[in-house]
């Protein structure tokens, strides 16, 4: 890569960066659906959502903590949050009935669909110019990029 393109790469990746940072994304969610729900709590389900990292793992309080960049504590209290508010519940693990595991409620779900849609709204109208050819080339290229950023 040229250094120019490694540069443009860097300060576009800083300013998307920034701006998910302010939470815009969700923040919008909230507001353009009604959800009665905290920002965080919000990224918890998301969290919850995309699931475990492997095929038989559980997607566990500690996993939520660490993909939200929070310590333990901190993690288990916005958890908790997610809980009482109703959209995330605790459910024994199959493995070991000890453990617990976390899934979305029916409503948590509910929420997810809207946050989606919203997401989906706004990247729609920053690429609503593009044919669709170049998004899906962009898709395609965003995937690559966050695979090997995350390997």
């Amino acid at each position: 890569m040229t250094d120019e393109a490694l540069h443009a790469v860097e300060r576009n990746m800083v300013k998307l960066r920034r701006g998910m940072s302010r939470q815009r994304l969700g923040r919008a969610a909230i507001r353009d659906h009604n959800l009665p729900v905290d920002v965080q709590v919000l990224h918890v389900v998301d969290v919850v959502d995309e699931g475990p990292d492997g095929p038989g793992q559980e997607m566990s309080v500690g996993l939520v903590a660490t993909r939200l960049g929070v310590d333990a504590s901190r993690g288990s209290r916005i958890v908790a949050e997610a809980v009482k508010a109703g959209y995330v519940r605790r459910v024994a693990s199959q493995e070991d009935g000890r453990r617990i595991h976390l899934e979305l409620t029916p409503a948590g779900r509910s929420v997810v669909e809207a946050t989606r849609r919203t997401r989906q709204e706004h990247f729609a109208k920053a690429m609503r110019d593009w044919s669709d050819a170049e998004r899906a080339e962009f898709a395609r290229l965003l995937a690559r990029f966050v695979d090997g950023y995350e390997g």
